[in-house]
């Protein structure tokens, strides 16, 4: 039978309560925080994934699903985005003929509804990681951290970082990609609930981890990442592996290693699996792509394509940094962060490397922490947190290949349950130290009640397109896609003098921005501008040619 630590229950400033009653608390939390999204309309990438998007019609074979990209493209295409997500337009498809057509609604209940589901889930989730593992006598798992896990949870469903992807429709792709995720960890932790004796475990349990993993990645690329958090979790709680210990008895004379000293059997033979999986579904989704990586431009990712390698390397640990930023105060979000939204470092004497430094020193003193630390419940939870928060970030962080965005907040969705790991691990070490427990406890749930009026108002904000573009010129006013989309929300609506300054400010911001050219020039066409329209499109067309 395996056995956690010293649980973190005694100083978490919140009620415990059983656990079906937790879960409803944690659901009601996270549908009152989205509700009001529920009647918005269709807005910015949904307009292609979903409005202009054939596979979702009903005389579109299911086939095409398999062959298509998120957006409809084929995959073979040069074009094609390479998003390889046929579950997550399957249920778009089916809300289309649920729904009887595009109306938006039902999409939005799905999203809402989803994001419940996964925050209910997120409970167990939590008290695995929190609480360890630990059965009665009849094989049942305990929680050991009711009041930390719930902790856990109201902050992950009450998170405004996540309003992307559950106010949003394309945000789909994520919510999915969670909930398989979290089924997989689940399952994977399953293998092992049913066995008193240690080293045994359930390979069927194994398997079904492995297929749930598949189909999270059919959602979205994010999803093989569970894979790397199972083995995490297995090493350092199912068998309990103790780094520090291994490598002094490795460096230092005298020290043999003892049999106990290493991971059982199973463990081999399960990271086994775990790789061969792996790397079969690799294969085959690159098999599936085609033709190589897509194509992104300068605009897309500009710290990509900085010629020095040092300066690709700072700006990387920069929007990094950025990222930790918009988890630890999630009150600056923005639909698009791209086009000179945040310009690119150049020189050490910018102010911002004091982010970078800071996010560094922060993730050194954790990481040294998860390691050296004495106490095996404070090692497991560390590691775990930063496991979470670390390794379903990956394939966004520019380090495999070249991304298509600078900051997305959509792609924080599972990353942040980490960071409500950590932070509620935190909460426990400040609990202790505090005199006034209830002024303690009143900030916690003061947090709390700010992070759902938080999600309340930007949720409104996504509603329509309007609401969400005038609210991005305040968070990335360098941002000339920001001003392009409001000046093409006013021109639809007949307001051409407004569309205007928008357009002019988005061609001064990036003056090789087509798309932005092409619209003004249309409008002076229209109002008679001759000249300026001339030259705009001219202009327009010989930068296309040359792309």
């Amino acid at each position: 039978m395996l056995h956690s630590g010293v649980h973190v229950d005694i100083y978490i400033p919140v009620p415990q309560l059983p656990q079906y009653q937790a879960k409803i608390v944690v659901g009601l939390l996270a549908f009152v925080c989205f509700a009001n999204s529920y009647d918005g309309d269709f807005v910015f990438d949904d307009s292609e994934a979903i409005i202009n998007n054939k596979d979702l019609r009903p005389e579109t074979p299911l086939g095409d699903l398999w062959e298509h990209d998120f957006w409809g493209s084929k995959l073979s295409s040069n074009t094609s985005h390479k998003s390889y997500r046929p579950l997550t337009v399957l249920t778009f498809r089916f809300n289309y003929i649920l729904a009887g057509g595009l109306h938006p609604i039902g999409f939005h209940a799905f999203n809402i509804l989803l994001h419940c589901v996964i925050s209910v889930l997120m409970v167990d989730v939590f008290s695995i990681l929190l609480g360890g593992l630990a059965y009665d006598n009849k094989c049942r798992r305990l929680n050991l951290a009711p009041k930390s896990s719930l902790l856990a949870a109201l902050l992950f469903s009450v998170h405004p970082v996540h309003t992307e992807s559950v106010a949003g429709i394309v945000g789909r792709a994520d919510l999915l990609c969670a909930f398989f995720f979290v089924l997989s960890f689940l399952s994977y932790c399953g293998a092992f609930f049913q066995y008193h004796r240690e080293g045994q475990f359930s390979t069927a349990w194994i398997l079904l981890s492995l297929l749930l993993c598949a189909l999270a990645m059919l959602c979205k690329e994010q999803g093989i990442t569970v894979l790397g958090v199972n083995a995490v979790y297995d090493a350092f709680v199912v068998c309990r592996i103790n780094v520090l210990q291994l490598f002094q008895k490795t460096v230092h004379r005298g020290k043999v290693l003892e049999k106990s000293d290493f991971p059982k059997s199973g463990f081999m033979f399960r990271m086994f699996l775990l790789t061969f999986g792996g790397l079969a579904m690799l294969y085959i989704r690159w098999r599936i792509m085609g033709t190589g990586p897509p194509a992104f431009t300068e605009v897309d990712n500009p710290a990509s394509f900085a010629m020095s390698v040092i300066e690709r390397a700072v700006n990387y640990n920069y929007y990094y940094a950025l990222n930790a930023w918009l988890l630890l105060c999630p009150w600056w979000l923005c639909f698009d962060w791209s086009m000179g939204c945040i310009p690119l470092i150049k020189s050490v004497t910018d102010w911002r490397i004091i982010a970078l430094v800071a996010l560094w020193f922060c993730l050194i003193g954790l990481i040294c922490q998860a390691v050296c630390s004495e106490e095996s419940n404070k090692r497991r939870i560390l590691t775990l947190g930063l496991a979470l928060l670390i390794i379903p970030f990956l394939p966004a962080s520019n380090l495999f290949f070249r991304v298509g965005f600078v900051i997305a907040e959509r792609v924080l969705y599972l990353p942040s349950a980490g960071f409500c790991l950590l932070l509620t691990y935190g909460v426990n070490i400040l609990s202790r130290q505090m005199k006034n427990k209830n002024i303690f406890a009143a900030l916690i749930f003061g947090v709390l009640f700010c992070n759902v009026l938080r999600c309340i108002f930007r949720s409104g904000q996504w509603r329509s397109e309007e609401r969400l573009f005038q609210s991005a010129l305040i968070v990335c006013p360098l941002n000339a896609k920001v001003h392009y989309n409001v000046g093409k929300n006013l021109a639809d609506k007949g307001n051409q003098t407004a569309a205007i300054n928008y357009y002019r400010e988005a061609v001064r911001l990036n003056p090789s921005y087509v798309h932005a050219m092409n619209n003004l020039g249309n409008i002076l066409k229209e109002r008679n501008e001759l000249q300026e329209a001339e030259y705009l499109l001219s202009k327009a067309v010989t930068i296309q040619y040359a792309i």
